[in-house]
C-alpha cells in the first residue's frame, strides 16, 4: 500500500474492507502517471513473458506482479477512452482509478454496462420508485440525469484485458468528474458528483465505490450480465429515443434497451438490429450536432485487441 501527499485517500482502509474479497490485493495511490490502465497492462505483460518473476519495482509493487490491484492516480497525462481518445482529468477535481484482477466469466459480454451500474448505484442509491440522477449510456459512459436528452456526462470506463498464461486479467478503468472545471465543447456537455453530492471529494467518492464495484465483479464473475439487466434498464439514458451510430448496418433507430448479454437494440423500422459494442465507436442522439470533440466515448469501456467482446 502507498499513499501520496495531496489528498487523503484512506489507502489502509480501503485495503482493509477490499482484501477479504480480493486475497494479495495492493492498492496503491500515486500523484501523476501516464495512464492507470496502461500501467497495470504492462505489468500483466511483463508477468506473461517472464512467468510471474518478479522484476523492477513499479509504483510499490513488482512490475510482473498479477495479484489485483487498485491503482489510484490523481492526475494522468495520458489518460484514454475507446478508440484511443485522451480522457481530460484534473488533481482533485477527478477520480481516476483502474482495478486489475484475474477474472473467468461464463461469458464477458455486458461487463462495461455491469461496472457501470456498480459505480451509478454505489453513488446514487435508488428506493422503490425513485428517478435516478445518474444514467447509464451505452455501453460505458455515466451520465447526470437532465429532463431533456440523455444528460450531461459524469464519467465513464474503460476496459481491457490481457492473457496472463492460462488465464486473463481484466483491467477496469474509471474516470469520474468530482468538481467543477472550465471545460467547453464537449459533444455530450460536463456534468461532476458536486451537483448532486455537494460535500463529495474524490478520496470520499473512491472510497463509495470501491466495495461495491468489486462484490458486483465477482458477482458477474459467477453469473454474468443476465441478472444485472433490470437494473440497467431503471438507468437506461438511450432507452426510447432516436439515435445514430457507427454501425453500417443499423446506421439510425430507437433505442429500446439492452438483452440478457447487454447488447444494444435497436428498432429499424419494423426490425429490431442487435448490436454489440465491439461492432459501433459512437451511439449519438439524433439531432446532436455537436462536435466530435476528444471526450466523445473517452473514458469509457474499450475492447482491447486482446479483448472478447463486453
Amino acid at each position: 500500500m502507498s499513499d501520496t501527499h495531496h489528498l487523503q485517500w484512506g489507502a489502509e482502509t480501503l485495503w482493509q474492507r477490499l482484501t477479504p474479497l480480493l486475497p494479495g490485493l495492493s492498492v496503491e495511490m500515486v500523484a501523476r502517471i501516464d495512464s492507470t490502465n496502461t500501467q497495470l497492462l504492462e505489468r500483466a505483460r511483463r508477468a506473461g513473458a517472464h512467468d510471474d518473476a518478479a522484476s523492477a519495482s513499479t509504483h510499490g509493487r513488482r512490475a510482473g506482479d498479477t495479484q489485483p490491484c487498485l491503482l489510484v492516480a490523481e492526475s494522468q497525462t495520458r489518460g484514454r477512452g475507446r478508440q484511443g481518445k485522451p480522457w481530460y482529468s484534473t488533481a482533485g477535481a477527478s477520480l481516476t482509478f483502474s482495478l486489475s484482477l484475474p477474472l473467468k466469466p461464463p461469458d464477458w459480454s455486458g461487463l462495461s454496462l455491469a461496472v457501470g451500474i456498480a459505480v451509478a448505484d454505489a453513488l446514487d442509491p435508488l428506493g422503490a420508485g425513485q428517478a435516478p440522477r445518474i444514467g447509464l449510456k451505452w455501453p460505458n459512459d455515466l451520465m447526470l440525469l437532465e429532463s431533456d436528452g440523455p444528460g450531461r456526462k459524469l464519467g465513464g470506463i474503460l476496459i481491457e484485458t490481457v492473457p496472463v498464461g492460462q488465464r486473463r486479467m481484466a483491467v477496469i478503468g474509471i474516470g469520474l468528474n468530482v468538481l467543477p472545471q472550465a471545460l467547453k465543447d464537449l459533444s455530450w456537455g460536463y456534468a461532476c458528483l458536486q451537483e448532486f453530492l455537494p460535500a463529495i471529494d474524490a478520496p470520499q467518492a473512491l472510497a463509495q465505490v470501491a466495495e461495491p464495484l468489486v462484490r458486483l465483479l465477482l458477482d458477474f464473475e459467477r453469473h454474468g450480465f443476465a441478472p444485472l439487466q433490470p437494473r440497467y434498464a431503471r438507468r437506461d439514458a438511450l432507452l426510447g429515443k432516436p439515435v445514430t451510430t457507427s454501425f453500417a448496418e443499423a446506421p439510425e433507430g430507437v433505442a429500446e434497451g439492452v438483452d440478457a448479454d447487454g447488447a444494444l437494440l435497436l428498432r429499424v423500422g419494423t426490425a429490431r438490429q442487435r448490436i454489440t459494442s465491439g461492432e459501433v465507436v459512437s451511439v449519438r442522439l439524433v439531432g446532436d450536432h455537436s462536435g466530435d470533440n476528444s471526450d466523445d466515448d473517452a473514458g469509457d469501456a474499450s475492447e482491447n485487441p486482446e479483448a472478447p467482446a463486453c
